[in-house]
């Protein structure tokens, strides 16, 4: 028998054809669209943090000030600035401040009655001037001008450890913020920066789905954590929102291990690894990935709109 030839390819399997004909595609659409792509998400951005910062830091001043008064006893306040705009989680991740008073008398306390101490005198403060509601684990401040304020008390025992109430039961949850929120700047920084815009598109995306199909802030905020660790892809918010739903759609099926403390699981509430829970979530973000591959090779700025709820 003659002929030699080269070596032989190995075979690839349907999803990597598959694969490589999409990275194709993607390269070969209109570089163009990527800059007009990027003036349209930034534009999106400034609408979500269309907030009057010097506004936000005045009334929580004035709020922190009253309470401390009330309660006799000295107030810090850290973890400022809430993460999206329209926050649709009661939890850590989307607060506005971290209001941490000293336990003392308040240590017996239970969280139920720790919020309504704080509703009832943030009420008796404002009068008219808000309406107080209180939520699972913090109370939110609507004023008439439209803007909403989330306040977490937390209580600090004599060991220095801080703890509020629990997403999930009646009790108390221990907590460290700090530490995940120095992973989250690292991490953001890793990424030029870019990590927390896209962390705001992509909570705004999720927060069009519906109710039983979203995801907790804290834990968007814990994939996207995840998902960017080394990344080397480039460093724009429409291509890292891609890589997030890309990654995060395997990242979800499996329980991360809350660095705040406030859980042994972040992501606790979809149960076990490969939950039904998990992989139904697993297939919605599978989905938003697949619609922007799609907008993206279409040069279609309408659908990449449509994404977050916007119709022409």
């Amino acid at each position: 028998m003659g002929g030699s030839g080269g070596p032989i390819s190995p075979r690839r399997t349907p999803e990597q054809v598959e694969n490589q004909m999409r990275r194709a595609k993607e390269q070969a659409f209109d570089a163009g669209f990527r800059t007009t792509l990027a003036a349209e998400l930034d534009e999106l951005l400034g609408k979500f943090n269309n907030r009057d910062t010097k506004l936000v830091e005045g009334r929580i001043a004035e709020l922190k000030q009253f309470v401390s008064d009330e309660l006799d006893s000295s107030i810090d306040s850290f973890f400022g600035g809430s993460v999206a705009k329209h926050t649709y989680v009661d939890g850590l991740s989307d607060i506005d401040t971290l209001f941490v008073v000293k336990a003392g008398h308040l240590e017996s306390n239970s969280p139920a009655e720790l919020l309504r101490k704080f509703v009832d005198l943030v009420s008796n403060k404002l009068g008219q001037g808000a309406q107080v509601s209180a939520g699972q684990m913090a109370i939110t401040i609507a004023y008439p001008d439209g803007m909403e304020i989330q306040v977490l008390p937390a209580l600090q025992g004599d060991g220095g450890r801080l703890k509020v109430a629990s997403a999930s039961n009646d009790g108390w949850s221990s907590i460290a913020p700090r530490k995940f929120q120095e992973a989250l700047t690292k991490r953001n920084q890793e990424c030029g920066g870019k990590l927390v815009p896209m962390i705001k598109l992509a909570k705004a995306i999720i927060a069009t789905l519906p109710e039983p199909q979203r995801l907790s802030g804290y834990h968007v905020e814990s994939l996207a954590v995840d998902a960017f660790r080394n990344y080397t892809g480039l460093k724009t918010t429409g291509d890292m929102l891609v890589e997030f739903f890309s990654r995060s759609k395997t990242i979800v099926q499996s329980p991360i291990k809350d660095s705040t403390g406030q859980s042994v699981h972040v992501d606790e509430y979809l149960g076990a690894e490969n939950s039904v829970d998990r992989l139904r979530r697993s297939v919605v973000l599978e989905r938003i990935e697949k619609r922007m591959r799609n907008a993206t090779i279409s040069n279609s700025v309408p659908i990449w709109r449509s994404l977050f709820g916007i119709d022409e």
